[in-house]
């Protein structure tokens, strides 16, 4: 029996969304329980086999594409892609040599602070860490929003993703002892 395809809507336009990155959260949330609310796999309990496959599939994509437009790295990252420019990938690995120096000198002072136990260094690192991620979503925003300059906001998608994992590693470092987490 041949099956019919449905064609996949982009995330924004399931949610009936304008494709941006300056997305307000509640608006995505409020957007997202209405998709959820009509395709939610056990308004579909008593339907066929086919339905109930459908529901969940779609339920599916909404939990997909609520959790990437949720995320405003993951959101910008899409919004590249979608516009036909990858984050990842081969083409993808290049960051300015000022940025991998910065990278540098990071990852010396976290290593540095480990060895004194500075905590008061740690949340000074921490603030300036997240000052730039602020600043670099701004950017990602004029890039994404304002210029549609795609490969230039995934050039900021790379430095958000590092700069979003090195934030979690500083709050790591604050959260346990240095030798539970070299074990």
């Amino acid at each position: 029996m041949p099956t019919v395809s449905v064609p996949v809507p982009d995330y924004f336009s399931l949610f009936g969304l304008e494709p941006r990155f300056g997305l307000d959260g509640d608006h995505l949330t409020r957007a997202y329980r209405t998709v959820q609310s009509h395709v939610h796999p056990d308004r579909f309990a008593a339907a066929g086999a086919a339905e109930q496959r459908a529901a969940l599939q779609w339920a599916t994509l909404a939990n997909e594409a609520y959790e990437v437009l949720s995320s405003p790295v993951r959101r910008a990252a899409y919004l590249c892609e979608k516009n036909g420019v990858a984050v990842g990938g081969e083409s993808g690995r290049t960051v300015s040599p000022d940025f991998l120096a910065l990278q540098l000198e990071w990852r010396q002072t976290l290593e540095q602070i480990e060895r004194q136990h500075d905590s008061q260094r740690l949340a000074e690192l921490r603030q300036e860490v997240v000052a730039l991620y602020q600043q670099e979503l701004r950017g990602l925003e004029s890039k994404l929003d304002v210029e549609h300059d795609f490969g230039g906001a995934a050039d900021g998608v790379r430095r958000v993703m590092f700069i979003d994992k090195f934030i979690k590693e500083l709050e790591a470092a604050g959260d346990e002892p240095r030798a539970s987490r070299a074990a």
